[in-house]
């Protein structure tokens, strides 16, 4: 056993699991967690899982182009992006509200 793994190099299949397993915990996270952080984190976690999936595949179906690697830093542009964004959205709800707990942030009024 120890033998086949030191020479095993992982392959798409074993890569698109890991990108699968990733993806699911951060689904996990966004349905389970009432925390603002929390959901931030667990949408950070799928957004690289789906840059992960598109290195990947672009890796073992097209290996001599750079497409999946442009497709994952733009994944990841939009990510900090939507980061930045997201925390400016929740300071100001903590600073007018005093919480960031998400279901207490349902009405517009107020």
């Amino acid at each position: 056993m120890i033998e086949y793994l030191a020479g095993h190099r992982p392959g798409p299949t074993e890569w698109l699991i890991l990108s699968n397993v990733l993806f699911a915990i951060g689904l996990y996270g966004l349905l389970s967690r009432r925390n603002a952080i929390g959901l931030l984190m667990a949408i950070e976690l799928m957004l690289n899982a789906a840059a992960l999936n598109v290195v990947v595949l672009n890796r073992f179906v097209a290996p001599g182009t750079v497409d999946g690697q442009v497709m994952a830093l733009f994944v990841i542009a939009v990510a900090a992006a939507e980061a930045v964004v997201a925390m400016a959205i929740f300071v100001a709800l903590f600073r007018h509200r005093l919480t960031i707990d998400v279901s207490h942030m349902d009405a517009m009024k107020g």
